[in-house]
């Protein structure tokens, strides 16, 4: 895999325009050697591959967990910009042109659990490129089940017509086609219950890696897994019992909206 190996930190230098240190590239992430693991007088700031400077972690403190002894809390799971809120998902849904509802039947491929979920809630929110790309568990607590389901890349929805950053447009598409991981959670705090953390590869990506097992307790801003080779979306899904309050930081859902720090609150149960 090239981009795994140390021949690929070859982008990984101060050229001005083409490398990952350069300038145009600080001014894309002003605060990259304050906020990320990395050594600047180190060869290739200590990164041995571009895989391994894509997952680049967060030094200690960067990025600090909202409430996390308040289990009604729920914290945002991906360093990514809020795409739609959804209630009432349906197992499956019609599909209209330049609409793409949620179906959910498709998005957990069948799952045994999907059952619970339907009448329930979704989040969903996007990564860009330059985001952090690991995972963090939204709450604390017992993982049921993990799935990775095999997918493909580079797919779009026909009908949103041509899309310069494909396939931004096509979210809601590509959580029933692209490759994804899902992390069903028992949470600790029993209005919330079960819960899904599904994460889905978009473009290039065909690589999601979970790093919990089944049975075991997380806690709440945990590292669960990560992406590997490009942009990405995820969602949260929660069961039609759950009451949610969303703090999306004064942003509207949409291609247009920012970022919001991983682990920072994303939702509180009423």
């Amino acid at each position: 895999m090239f981009l795994k190996s140390p021949e690929s930190t070859y982008v990984l230098n101060e050229d001005p325009k083409h490398g990952w240190f350069g300038e145009d590239a600080k001014k894309a992430m002003p605060t990259f050697i304050s906020d990320f693991k990395c050594d600047p007088a180190a060869v290739h700031y200590g990164f041995k591959s571009w895989d391994d400077f894509f997952t680049r972690e967060f030094r200690q403190g960067v990025r600090p967990v909202a409430e996390p002894d308040n289990n009604r809390v729920i914290i945002n799971a991906c360093e990514s910009s809020p795409y739609r809120l959804a209630r009432n998902v349906k197992l499956r849904d019609n599909f209209w042109i330049k609409a793409q509802n949620y179906a959910l039947q498709y998005m957990l491929d069948n799952d045994p659990l999907v059952d619970k979920f339907v009448g329930g809630t979704i989040y969903q929110a996007f990564l860009s490129a330059l985001s952090y790309h690991r995972w963090h568990a939204p709450v604390s607590g017992k993982v049921v089940k993990t799935r990775l389901i095999n997918g493909s890349y580079y797919s779009q929805a026909l009908s949103m017509g041509f899309d310069p950053a494909a396939p931004n447009k096509s979210q809601g598409y590509i959580n029933e086609v692209a490759t994804r991981a899902l992390i069903f959670i028992e949470a600790d705090e029993p209005t919330i219950g079960l819960m899904c953390f599904m994460a889905v590869g978009m473009a290039e990506v065909s690589t999601c890696e979970i790093i919990v097992y089944e049975g075991q307790h997380i806690t709440k801003g945990q590292e669960i897994g990560m992406f590997h080779f490009g942009g990405s979306t995820h969602c949260l899904i929660f069961r039609p019992a759950v009451s949610l309050e969303f703090d999306l930081h004064g942003q509207t859902p949409g291609l247009d909206s920012n970022n919001i720090a991983i682990n920072s609150r994303i939702a509180t149960v009423k």
